[in-house]
């Protein structure tokens, strides 16, 4: 068996690293082809056997992990992530129950856990989460005031949209995105309220163009600080890797001239 050291070396390969990407990537497409009848009908076995190969090397490849880390294992986020999605793949019912056959489709997240780059922008988006709760609550706030008072305004004529505080906050999100919200919403309860858009109008302002760009500038920040951090600890590790070998130089050059003058003795 491979020492702890030289296992953690090999997985550092790139090679491997793409493989395994490769790997998800293509069961990713044989669990869509699972979907089809007709190719489950004419290769189903095929798909099947080259789905299990699939889940063999995950398997594997988290086997060498622990091996190589044992306890710092549990130590990473990505690596119980990992331990989680292959689980789920492995429990009895996976085969069976119709929701853990769906949730085998999760298996192509681990693209995250193994490219750096997909890893920096969830990280962002996980250090962005704090400050994104705040806006969550503006929001809520918002859509509560907005929900209430659209109830009040609307909902007489137009019960459908606006006749209780589930339906208008339901229609107030619909507005805020943009989707079908002019001719299908605001352009009707106008022609009853014809000064319905002086609502309508900040409502889409404020929470369209303001709260929704806080968000993705919250995110957007975020993922520079992380880049930040690891071009930071890349520079530390490199840093310190060049003064270990310049000890190691300067103790060789030291041995090497002690060894002359004992000689010249």
């Amino acid at each position: 068996m491979l020492s702890r050291e030289k296992t953690a070396a090999f997985l550092d390969q790139a090679w491997v690293r793409n493989t395994i990407i490769g790997v998800i990537l293509f069961n990713a497409v044989l669990l869509g082809m699972e979907t089809s009848p007709t190719l489950m009908g004419a290769a189903g076995p095929v798909i099947i056997a080259l789905d299990t190969a699939c889940l063999t090397i995950f398997v594997i490849e988290l086997a060498l992990k622990f091996h190589a880390q044992r306890g710092q294992f549990w130590r990473s986020g990505w690596n119980i992530f990992d331990f989680l999605i292959v689980g789920i793949s492995l429990m009895p019912g996976a085969q069976t129950f119709s929701v853990l056959r769906a949730l085998r489709i999760l298996r192509l997240l681990r693209v995250v856990s193994v490219s750096p780059n997909l890893r920096r922008v969830v990280e962002g988006f996980i250090k962005a989460l704090p400050g994104m709760g705040s806006v969550f609550l503006l929001m809520g706030m918002l859509f509560y005031i907005g929900a209430v008072m659209a109830t009040k305004l609307f909902s007489e004529s137009f019960p459908e949209w606006f006749g209780d505080l589930g339906n208008s906050a339901y229609s107030l999100f619909q507005i805020m995105t943009l989707e079908s919200w002019s001719m299908g919403i605001v352009r009707p309860v106008m022609e009853v309220y014809p000064y319905a858009w002086a609502f309508f109008v900040p409502f889409i302002m404020v929470t369209t163009f303001a709260v929704v760009n806080l968000l993705v500038g919250l995110i957007v920040n975020s993922m520079q600080d992380a880049h930040a951090a690891e071009s930071n600890q890349a520079t530390s590790d490199y840093r310190t890797e060049v003064l270990k070998r310049l000890e190691a130089i300067e103790a060789r050059l030291t041995a090497e001239e002690k060894a002359r003058e004992t000689v010249t003795k």
